[in-house]
């Protein structure tokens, strides 16, 4: 099969749809996270990244390290330009990392290799398999609720992804609250920021004015669901050695934003 060599698409669902499928058709296994990929998996409530005025900027993806070298030659494929980052910032940020240009479309893709290590470190190891074109949506989930200082865009993403999406013990098109349970219930950290986000999400539902009452109903049902099964669970004795110290030590890495410049 002839591989895609044509300019990157504008559309950021159809240029997910086509680096993904390009890196399989030569084996390579890449997968999309991030905003761009939840729009992906809702397409019923898609209308309301408009209502709520979200707007998509970059393109995410994460590979696996072992396949570093063959992520840079499909994006050069693909008619991305490298650029090429500082080792600091690169590996020591955000966990070992590659970006790339669009310049047709002023764009950026960044590909994060195995983890995505910000204010909390989410392992990909594994899981890159169990989902196509995207992550898994817990791991999306996830990477919107483990940032400390949570902004607007990302609770806007939560709320459209818990809208479209149920949450129960499978992969496919449901946030795995299983997985999730059992990330949070070794790491008191991750469980705080995490769970503090889902409720301060919750709380915030009114403020979005274009959300119907169905639809803030929705959401916060599935958000006390969430919590309802992270609070259940046992936890370990780690975690229960870290509560007890609580929020008087920093139990987050702070992430500084990266500046996008050529080297």
């Amino acid at each position: 099969m002839e591989l895609t060599e044509t300019e990157p698409k504008a559309d950021f669902v159809d240029e997910i749809k086509r680096i993904v499928a390009s890196a399989r058709e030569t084996g390579l296994v890449i997968r999309a996270m991030g905003a761009a990929a939840l729009k992906l998996h809702c397409p019923k409530y898609a209308y309301l990244y408009d209502a709520l005025e979200r707007k998509l900027s970059d393109l995410d993806f994460v590979a696996y390290s072992k396949d570093l070298k063959k992520v840079e030659e499909l994006f050069e494929r693909l008619n991305y330009k490298s650029r090429k980052l500082g080792y600091a910032i690169s590996v020591g940020a955000y966990g070992e990392r590659a970006m790339f240009e669009d310049a047709v479309n002023n764009r950026i893709v960044d590909v994060f290799y195995d983890r995505l290590n910000m204010c909390h470190m989410i392992e990909y190891k594994g899981r890159l398999e169990l989902d196509y074109p995207t992550v898994p949506l817990a791991d999306i989930l996830l990477q919107k609720m483990q940032i400390v200082n949570l902004n607007e865009k990302d609770m806007k993403d939560t709320i459209v992804l818990l809208r479209e999406h149920e949450v129960g013990e499978t992969e496919k098109e449901t946030v795995n609250v299983g997985y999730i349970v059992e990330l949070l219930r070794d790491d008191w950290g991750f469980y705080y920021t995490v769970t503090t986000n889902l409720k301060r999400t919750k709380h915030c539902l009114r403020q979005f004015k274009p959300l119907s009452d169905q639809d803030r109903e929705d959401v916060a049902n599935k958000i006390s669901r969430l919590l309802d099964a992270i609070e259940k669970s046992p936890k370990s004795f780690k975690w229960r050695m870290r509560a007890r110290i609580g929020t008087s030590k920093k139990w987050y890495d702070d992430v500084e934003e990266t500046v996008r410049t050529y080297q």
